[in-house]
């Protein structure tokens, strides 16, 4: 896979509890569709299940199996085949939480979306992290910090979403996630890694 070609990539696209994102992750999945990606997508258990008030688990399911063309991997025993079957170039987790990436960096395997990764990276391949989580600056940044010195992962851009009401808060870019992404499937971690404040 070369820089500036997503329109033949295999994108694994992970979505877990960062609910006040979804809109915007699934902006992006649908700017990658619309580059030519084709879409695995995969759910937490939260992400698949939880109603909350930035919209019903089915109408975000129905929205995303619309966009993708196909069924959202739900469980760890369908997400286990992506690795041997290698059937993804890039595998994104956008939104992850701070739950997900502590996971992520100890290699804990306990939902769809963790197998999902770990699967995929049985191949070398990339995984880009979108972030959205509270304790960014705080519990996570430690995790953050992990992740970034393994091999194969990458990050989407982020910023303090609200230095004051949430100092420690950071949100990923989604605007930038299909440039991260180009990037990342040539081994490069997009810059400047933080973006603008976000809002």
């Amino acid at each position: 896979m070369t820089e500036n070609n997503l329109a033949k990539a295999r994108v694994g696209f992970c979505m877990t509890g960062s609910f006040c994102t979804f809109s915007k992750a699934i902006a992006a999945m649908g700017e990658l569709k619309s580059r030519g990606c084709d879409i695995l997508p995969i759910m937490s258990y939260a992400a698949a299940s939880t109603d909350t008030r930035f919209g019903t688990a089915s109408g975000h399911i129905e929205t995303i199996e619309q966009i993708c063309g196909r069924k959202i991997i739900v469980t760890i025993e369908d997400a286990e085949p992506i690795g041997p079957k290698g059937m993804t170039d890039i595998m994104i987790v956008a939104p992850c939480t701070g739950n997900t990436m502590a996971k992520l960096a100890n290699s804990i395997t306990d939902t769809p979306v963790t197998m999902a990764v770990k699967s995929h990276l049985r191949g070398a391949r990339p995984v880009l992290i979108a972030c959205a989580t509270n304790d960014a600056l705080a519990g996570s940044l430690k995790n953050i910090g992990i992740l970034m010195n393994k091999k194969h992962y990458y990050f989407v851009p982020f910023a303090q979403d609200d230095f004051v009401k949430k100092p420690t808060s950071l949100v990923a870019d989604f605007t930038q996630l299909c440039n991260a992404a180009e990037a990342a499937l040539s081994g490069v971690q997009i810059q400047p890694l933080l973006a603008a404040r976000n809002e």
